[in-house]
């Protein structure tokens, strides 16, 4: 049986051999970082050192706090931020809405990106904390952080970027607090980061982590984390293993399907979704399973539900093209030739 093709990077990225050695280290020289004693001590050393290289590695001068994921650093920040309202897009992940269900949801328009006047308009307000995706999780749109945080912070208000599809591939934008997620960018699922700029812009909320976290810290995970970052290049997947995608584009506009891309404010590179005309999301994610290949019908955390995507909605996406919509993305290990064979079994699939 050949090999089966991965291209659901955006869910789940797999774990880097740089990653999985430093994890290695971390477990023999596993001690709980918070003891006294010289084993603890020595766990402690190695969990500073990580930290400082994942704030060389996303070019972070602030704080560093480790937590269980992107989940955990979302509500860390949501619910304790210093601030006041909270403001969210809506076509945030579910992490983040769920973290803050009585948030004010912000419209975005129909390009993906925030809208900026009802964003001046909402933060007119007490010192509001707004959260905005960095790169949302199923169109691959970027966000403008730079001149969000700019409205934002005209208005004395706080800036969270989700980061969690940006690591490791772009810049840490212009904010006041990020979310991070190891296992987007090749390292251990069950770590991420939340950095803060300056701790007094969040209340402490256990006795971990400077007193910002409860429970022991993953030093394993912490030392995947940072040794996956610094594996990191750029560009972070080479242009050559994008070029069928980007020939697949063409084909797909001239057989009647809709290339998301085309609609957005900002697209990058590594995740693309796309309309087939003739098929519905739900059978095409079935009928590339069959022909080896991961695909995904949105975002990892609903695709399961079979119900048209929220952020599609919140595009003012026509209700038969977000009904064809997958997701395709790609990753540090990606090839050409899984992307070539990808492109092939679409266009099959399509009746090219």
């Amino acid at each position: 049986m050949p090999d089966r093709i991965y291209l659901d990077h955006a869910a789940t990225t797999p774990l880097r051999p740089e990653a999985r050695a430093a994890m290695e280290e971390g477990f023999a020289l596993w001690a709980n970082p918070s003891s006294p004693h010289a084993e603890g001590r020595k766990a402690r050393s190695l969990l500073e050192d990580a930290r400082e290289r994942v704030k060389v590695a996303l070019g972070w001068d602030g704080e560093v706090i480790f937590t269980s994921g992107a989940s955990e650093a979302a509500a860390l920040a949501l619910h304790h931020a210093n601030a006041g309202a909270r403001l969210v897009s809506t076509v945030e992940h579910d992490c983040v809405l769920q973290a803050a269900p009585d948030a004010e949801r912000l419209p975005v328009c129909s390009d993906g990106s925030l809208d900026p006047e009802v964003l001046t308009e909402a933060v007119e307000r007490e010192r509001p904390l707004v959260a905005v995706q960095q790169i949302n999780s199923e169109t691959g749109n970027r966000q403008d952080l730079s001149a969000i945080a700019g409205i934002a912070h005209q208005a004395g208000g706080l800036v969270l970027a989700d980061c969690a599809q940006g690591a490791g591939r772009y810049a840490t934008p212009r904010c006041d607090m990020a979310i991070v997620s190891a296992h987007k960018f090749g390292g251990p699922i069950g770590i991420g980061a939340l950095l803060v700029e300056d701790y007094a812009m969040l209340a402490p909320s256990g006795g971990q982590e400077r007193g910002y976290r409860r429970g022991t810290e993953n030093l394993p995970g912490v030392l995947g984390m940072a040794a996956a970052l610094a594996a990191c290049s750029d560009p972070y997947v080479a242009p050559e293993v994008l070029e069928p995608l980007d020939a697949l584009a063409e084909e797909c506009r001239k057989l009647g399907g809709t290339w998301l891309s085309d609609r957005l404010s900002d697209p990058t590179p590594y995740i693309r979704a796309i309309a087939m005309p003739s098929m519905s999301a739900t059978a095409q994610v079935m009928r590339f399973d069959m022909a080896g290949i991961a695909v995904s019908q949105g975002s990892a955390c609903s695709s399961g539900t079979m119900k048209t995507s929220r952020v599609l909605e919140a595009m003012q996406v026509e209700p038969e093209v977000a009904a064809n919509t997958i997701r395709v993305s790609v990753g540090w290990n990606t090839t050409r030739a899984e992307v070539e064979r990808f492109r092939e079994v679409w266009l099959d699939l399509a009746g090219a």
